[in-house]
């Protein structure tokens, strides 16, 4: 609302006398809109733009029992009429109808006969609360505003970076930001396949799946640490070689503890980045590494990563190896239900394949001249 402009008034009143009297007490500081009914005081309220006061007589004449007090009870039950203050005119001697004014949601009332001064003061008093309201509701608009602002420039901010970590850990084995992208898509499809189940409700909420999407580039961070030799040897490891491999999740693990110490604090997205770097090649059998952890001993947001990082694995083209197709990847992932995977994010899986499918196309690899991969372009 324009605090500058003249305050418009809304005088409805059945008595053009009446009418009268209320304009020439108010004409001076306000402009006034006048009603001689009730179908007429509603048209005109509804008017842009709307008033910002009506003075509202109680036995305002109108059809089907549209009086005053029928007047007030649709203003306030529309949305676009609802704040305007009225103020009901009622005769001394009426508590009924003062009663019954309170009630419907007046923001005062006046009775008659007037005493000028009085009136006067009353309008003047809910214009400027009228006002101030709006200028409350324009200012936290723009606090709101100014703060999702800020928040969207850090959640990009905090995008970028981990787009960069991400990206750097998966350049050293050679791996493409798509990659990445596919994971992290993979685990938010299947955290929304099994928010309804009551196993894993209460840590899948709409918020976390957000910092889980978040989170999921970071699973192989820790392999910034490990010598070239190794990371890119394209036959078997030997077991010390293997020792050395094993060592990128406590590698993505300190990394993300540091982060948390130089804060003082950790959040859950810090916590589920440090889960999925420490513990995203955990198998449900105790089997896996580094802890050897079994069952939902294992944080879920690892066993949401070893499932989809696994299936990425597997449909795309290593320097090891080719890549399988999406029926054998889900058959070997299938084989492994129970022993490296939670049997329910294997069931998930499968519930949602046709997803996977379609991620797997929108940010699929092509092979370039020289045999290595680079993203495509994803649709």
């Amino acid at each position: 609302m324009d605090v500058h402009h003249r305050a418009i008034v809304l005088v409805a009143d059945g008595a053009p006398a009446q009418r009268a009297q209320l304009g020439a007490l108010l004409h001076d500081q306000y402009t006034l809109r006048e009603a001689g009914d009730g179908a007429a005081a509603l048209a005109a309220a509804r008017q842009l733009p709307r008033p910002d006061l009506l003075l509202l007589e109680a036995t305002l004449p109108g059809a089907d029992g549209l009086d005053g007090h029928g007047v007030l009870e649709q203003l306030r039950a529309c949305p676009d009429t609802a704040a305007i203050p009225v103020l009901m005119l009622v005769d001394g001697g009426e508590p009924q109808a003062e009663r019954r004014a309170w009630q419907g949601g007046a923001a005062d009332v006046v009775q008659r006969p007037l005493l000028a001064e009085a009136l006067q003061a009353r309008v003047a008093t809910h214009v400027k609360l009228r006002r101030s309201r709006e200028l409350l509701r324009h200012q936290a608009g723009l606090v709101e505003h100014l703060v999702q602002e800020r928040t969207a420039e850090q959640d990009q901010m905090v995008e970028a970076v981990i787009w960069a970590l991400a990206a750097l850990a998966e350049s050293r084995d050679h791996k493409t930001v798509n990659h990445i992208r596919r994971v992290q898509h993979y685990v938010a499809a299947l955290a929304r396949q099994l928010q309804p189940q009551p196993r894993f409700a209460p840590e899948l909420s709409d918020a976390n799946i957000a910092l889980l999407f978040q989170a999921a580039p970071l699973h192989d961070i820790g392999k910034v640490g490990i010598p070239d030799a190794i990371l890119l040897k394209p036959g078997r490891l030997t077991e010390e070689e293997f020792a050395v491999m094993q060592r990128h999740t406590i590698y993505g693990r300190d990394a993300i503890a540091e982060v948390e110490r130089h804060l003082g604090r950790s959040t859950t997205f810090l916590r589920y980045a440090r889960e999925i770097a420490y513990s995203h090649q955990e198998k449900y059998d105790g089997t896996g590494y580094p802890q050897g952890l079994a069952g939902d001993a294992i944080p879920l947001s690892a066993r949401l990563v070893a499932v989809a990082a696994v299936y990425d694995a597997l449909i795309s083209r290593r320097v090891y190896k080719p890549a399988f197709t999406h029926e054998t990847a889900l058959e070997l992932i299938r084989q492994g239900s129970g022993e490296q995977f939670d049997p329910d994010l294997v069931d998930a899986l499968l519930m949602v394949e046709e997803e996977f499918l379609d991620i797997a196309a929108r940010y699929a690899d092509v092979v370039v001249d020289n045999g290595t991969t680079a993203p495509a372009v994803a649709s």
